[in-house]
């Protein structure tokens, strides 16, 4: 397994993975979670989008912004066909891995509050929430803010 950023020339397959993995989101919220509608092309273009291979396959990826003080997760997502194989959770692990490289004190992340297996999936990888505030785009959804702190190599 590797970790790869994305090309510009990939950016069908980012959108068609985000969309197929948060197909259970969108089907439970009645409309596409924020990664589903995001631009992909400028955080490609930016070095923000990780690309998880087995192989010549891409099975998951990551969507991540470096900070001076944190690394902020954006989109974590696993195709439908690798789900439940551990993909998501080496992917945290690689992550925090990278945090520690970039030297980054702590990661972040937020979640729609109605997406509460992501909320657990999260607090067992050692995530604690820091808040809950109203979703600016999305009127009527919550926003749960998490974080973790990243130790030293």
């Amino acid at each position: 397994m590797t970790m790869r950023l994305a090309t510009i020339a990939e950016l069908p397959a980012v959108v068609a993975l985000t969309t197929a993995a948060y197909q259970p989101h969108t089907d439970l919220l009645g409309y596409p979670p924020i990664p589903v509608t995001e631009d992909y092309a400028p955080r490609i273009e930016r070095g923000e989008v990780w690309l998880r291979e087995a192989g010549d396959t891409v099975v998951g990826l990551l969507v991540v912004e470096h900070h001076a003080d944190h690394v902020m997760l954006f989109s974590i997502a696993v195709s439908p066909d690798f789900q439940g194989a551990g993909h998501g959770a080496a992917m945290l692990r690689w992550l925090e891995d990278k945090a520690r490289e970039w030297e980054t004190p702590e990661m972040r992340l937020y979640t729609n509050a109605r997406m509460e297996r992501n909320i657990a999936l999260y607090s067992a990888f050692g995530f604690q929430e820091t808040g809950r505030r109203p979703n600016p785009y999305r009127p009527g959804w919550t926003i749960v803010d998490m974080m973790k702190k990243v130790g030293a190599i």
